[in-house]
């Protein structure tokens, strides 16, 4: 019997979102809803496994705890890139490490979402409504109001459009942006010190890399106004997370609309999670049913394609 582990089935939907019963007989799937724990906890539930298909981040694969995996053969993220897998060290222990096709809409409509909670206070009227108040609220307009997108990638490019619907000013700012790029997307480009003082609103959509790590400093967030917010759909390390909190805490900042964090999930007695201030979400940004029907179906075909000796979608070592 082949066995395969689905991981980090948060929502428990995983086997509803593909045809798990189209795989060859002598397999078995097992779909794990809860986080595994440190690496000696999520070696010791894998190790009898020799397909593991992760949902993205959410576990990540070093080289030291897929050295602790000598049954794994197939590795599977969902997505094209995932940082956290340590495909050169899967590689060198003769794993086969394959992704999927992933939508980055999804990504950017929560974005979407938050800032328009954010601006219009739509989770404080709706609690109020539920617990039978009547308009608390004091919402902001959004029009005319500025929009600084740190990124102005696949990610960024659609902010800046739905920027430019709501009839907001948009600016752009990363560290190669060039103002051809930007007027593509009715964008100016500016530098990030007038991104973060100009803008009442900063949305993050870069990439965790090295150079990405801690971008948005302590000093970048005391620039904003206070009634500007923030929000980041993309990945919390990004943000230096202890002056985003005391930046909401103190009133500096109007708020902010937060879906990544430094360490995932997020510990219930975290600072962010006592902030009125703050509009919180589990890192759904990528969590649509459309999505994990692709991503499954996908992970299916390329189990089937290894089992074949022709793998699909492998991921090269960098």
């Amino acid at each position: 019997m082949t066995r395969i582990a689905v991981l980090d089935d948060y929502q428990g939907v995983a086997m509803e979102c593909a045809d798990w019963d189209s795989l060859p007989d002598g397999f078995s799937v097992t779909s794990f809803s809860e986080a595994l724990g440190d690496e000696n906890g999520i070696a010791a539930a894998l190790k009898d496994f020799e397909i593991v298909i992760g949902m993205r981040e959410r576990t990540p694969f070093p080289k030291s705890l897929i050295n602790k995996l000598p049954n794994l053969k197939l590795l599977i993220t969902t997505g094209l890139h995932n940082m956290s897998f340590d495909v050169a060290a899967a590689n060198k222990q003769g794993v086969v490490v394959c992704g999927t096709a992933s939508q980055s809409t999804p990504a950017a409509e929560l974005t979407w979402g938050l800032v328009c909670s954010l601006f219009k206070q739509i989770p404080l009227e709706n609690t109020v409504m539920h617990t039978g108040g009547w308009q608390k609220a004091f919402p902001a307009t959004m029009h005319g109001k500025t929009i600084g997108t740190v990124g102005l990638g696949k990610l960024g490019s659609k902010i800046a459009a739905y920027g430019n619907v709501f009839g907001m000013n948009v600016l752009a700012w990363s560290p190669n942006l060039t103002q051809e790029r930007a007027d593509e997307h009715n964008a100016t480009a500016v530098s990030k010190e007038a991104l973060f003082s100009d803008s009442d609103l900063i949305t993050i959509h870069m990439p965790l890399v090295p150079a990405s790590r801690g971008l948005i400093t302590a000093e970048d967030i005391g620039r904003m106004k206070s009634t500007a917010y923030l929000v980041n759909t993309s990945r919390g390390p990004i943000v230096d997370e202890a002056a985003l909190a005391t930046a909401c805490s103190s009133g500096s900042i109007a708020g902010a609309g937060v879906d990544v964090y430094d360490i995932e999930p997020l510990a219930t007695d975290h600072p962010f999670r006592s902030l009125d201030n703050m509009i919180l979400t589990g890192h759904i940004g990528y969590v649509t049913r459309e999505n994990y029907e692709g991503m499954y179906t996908h992970s299916i075909e390329n189990v089937k394609a290894w089992l074949d000796g022709s793998p699909i979608r492998v991921l090269e070592a960098k």
